[in-house]
């Protein structure tokens, strides 16, 4: 879950450190720290506990650092407090490395290299891993062997930028589990844990497999298999530009990529329409197996787990198919039953997420048929999938997921009109009917609710004092309020708790009393006098009711809630995804209210690369 970087053959290596690691931050801040190859100093370190500016400023005091490679680090804490001497890198007077993953085994390596006499300065496994290396040096002949005698002795998931003290100019790099990417320019080279840290100096790039070493120069860079054997492999180029990762006039990232849903959703749903009806052909779907499927099972983590369980109404709905969603992290371990007869769908933004990637390779062990939705191109769950949806959604720098999950409960949504039409259980009227709903209603009704940001903002004046929440919604408001009460949850650190609306008198209406804001969700009109009774319920107990509601008639839903927001007019079917965005909004200026840090909160990673 932590971000590495490393890069040679540039002008001034720690510039080009920190500014990727100001990038990677979203992807653990709890501490920082680089190592280079200072001109006049030879192998320097430099580290501190907290966000980035902790160690821009301890390095603003060295003065100017001559140094045209190195590697850095920002960390999400996991063996080890948040302080300087659990930072990253770890080492030796000639190893330093930078270490993305878990190494499970090292309180066993660290007994055996305590035994040998080395002495240790943190609490983290990574320091084993460099402590290690440095021992291994003595016994090989060549960098690469002692690399491979390393990987051959970790035991868990690793992606090490490795620095030795005799090669100034040459930075290496070795993975198994964790994601690496090495970035080709014009006489420098890069390792990066995202590809977004480089993009302002390459856009051209190669993914680096398991079990592969790579050394980087300033004349590019070797791949080989662990013997030493070369590999070719031609680079790919990224997609996106630079300015996907700067603010542009956003006061947050959230902000940004909120506004930034509208193309998202284009840019993801109109490659897979043709003449007017879904068409998942040319991402290689195979539609036999789809025909053929008795279930499909959604596999996913966090707001991409909220994302499936919408999908799940929506192909239930539609392709009259059984679906099952499961948390990837439980899957695995309750021994699931699968076949060949059985669709598996995975759902993750980065691709990367460990608990999914695990849940993938049970299934496909056990005959399913895999289809991935992913974001990031060339991913490990896009490369092991039997077939890969990819969202076009940009990179995603605020650790609070928002247009990912709106592009993937989209595409999914079009997914399901496609299958409905492979099983025959959906008319080509209502096919086009719902394309036309996803394509064009959908973005256009996005853009008139950022348009109305001022009146979702005044909504959010309640909470400022507030110490918990509830969420209520019937069928698929149910699935979205999950999604909401996640969001503000991550942002505002207040305690937010989502209810199906007539679940909340079994028990939980106890915790309502004078002044408990409820956010009440009715988008499924049909269900609209159900939703009345459950807020009258609430309101009668002294409940502050602030309502979201979509399609039909809204008036005596207005009369039993303090404030009622209106969404545009759109399919019920795709109401829901929209509405999530005015509930992403509200998030938002409820944490900007309460003075929390929106892009970056507290204890949390955007990317879950470790179990």
């Amino acid at each position: 879950m932590c971000g590495i970087i490393g890069c040679t053959g540039v002008e001034n290596a720690g510039e080009v450190l920190v500014s990727g690691l100001r990038t990677l931050e979203y992807r653990g801040y709890d501490s920082a720290g680089i190592a280079y190859f200072d001109k006049e100093k030879g192998l320097s370190v430099q580290k501190a506990a907290g966000k980035i500016r902790a160690l821009e400023e301890k390095l603003s005091a060295l003065g100017e650092i001559k140094a045209s490679s190195g590697i850095g680090h920002t960390r999400w804490a996991t063996h080890g407090a948040p302080t300087d001497a659990n930072s990253h890198p770890h080492g030796s007077a000639r190893v330093q490395l930078v270490h993305n993953g878990i190494i499970e085994n090292y309180a066993e390596l660290r007994a055996e290299l305590l035994g040998l006499g080395y002495v240790f300065s943190s609490e983290t496994d990574t320091e084993v891993a460099a402590l290690l290396l440095d021992r291994l040096l003595d016994a090989y002949a060549s960098k690469r062997e002692a690399i491979v005698a390393l990987t051959g002795r970790l035991t868990g998931s690793y992606a090490l930028g490795i620095l030795f003290a005799d090669e100034p100019d040459t930075v290496y790099a070795v993975r198994r589990g964790s994601p690496l990417m090495l970035g080709v320019g014009e006489g420098k080279s890069f390792l990066t844990s995202d590809l977004t840290a480089i993009l302002t100096h390459t856009r051209d790039y190669l993914v680096l497999e398991e079990g592969e070493i790579a050394v980087l120069r300033d004349g590019g860079v070797l791949v080989m298999k662990e013997d030493g054997t070369p590999i070719e492999r031609p680079l790919k180029r990224a997609d996106w530009d630079a300015r996907a990762v700067r603010l542009e006039g956003h006061a947050h990232f959230m902000h940004k990529e909120i506004f930034e849903e509208p193309t998202a959703i284009v840019s993801t749903l109109r490659p897979r329409v043709a003449g007017g009806l879904p068409d998942f052909s040319p991402d290689g779907v195979d539609a036999e197996r789809l025909r053929r499927a008795e279930r499909i099972v959604f596999i996913a983590c966090g707001t991409a787990y909220h994302a499936s369980l919408l999908a799940r109404r929506m192909i239930e709905r539609e392709a009259r198919i059984p679906v099952e969603c499961e948390i990837a992290s439980e899957f695995r371990y309750r021994d699931p039953i699968l076949s060949e007869r059985d669709v598996v769908v995975c759902v993750s933004q980065s691709g990367e997420t460990a608990d999914t990637l695990a849940a993938l390779r049970l299934a496909k062990e056990r005959g399913a048929y895999v289809v991935s939705i992913v974001n990031v191109v060339g991913s490990s769950v896009a490369r092991e999938s039997d077939a890969v949806i990819y969202t076009h959604a940009g990179p995603e720098i605020a650790v609070a997921s928002t247009k990912a999950y709106t592009v993937q409960t989209a595409i999914l949504s079009l997914f399901a009109v496609w299958l409905a039409r492979l099983v025959g259980k959906c008319s080509e009227a209502r096919a086009r009917e719902l394309t036309e709903a996803l394509t064009v209603g959908l973005p256009g009704a996005v853009r008139e609710i950022l348009a109305r940001e001022e009146e979702i903002k005044a909504l959010t004046a309640p909470l400022s004092d507030v110490s918990y929440l509830f969420y209520i919604g019937r069928c698929a408001d149910a699935d979205i309020a999950a999604e909401a009460s996640l969001k503000l949850k991550e942002i505002t650190y207040l305690h937010s708790e989502a209810y199906a609306a007539g679940e909340l008198k079994h028990g939980t209406i106890s915790l309502i009393e004078q002044g408990t804001p409820v956010i009440a969700l009715s988008t499924e009109a049909e269900l609209r006098e159900k939703m009345i009774a459950n807020v009258k319920e609430v309101a009668a107990r002294g409940a502050r009711v602030t309502a979201f509601a979509a399609g039909g008639e809204t008036a005596h839903l207005a009369e039993v809630s303090d404030d009622l927001f209106v969404l545009p007019e759109l399919d019920a079917s795709v109401a829901p995804i929209a509405a999530v965005t005015v509930l992403q909004m509200f998030a938002y200026h409820a944490a900007v209210l309460r003075g929390c840090d929106v892009d970056q909160p507290r204890n949390l990673a955007k990317s879950v690369t470790v179990e």
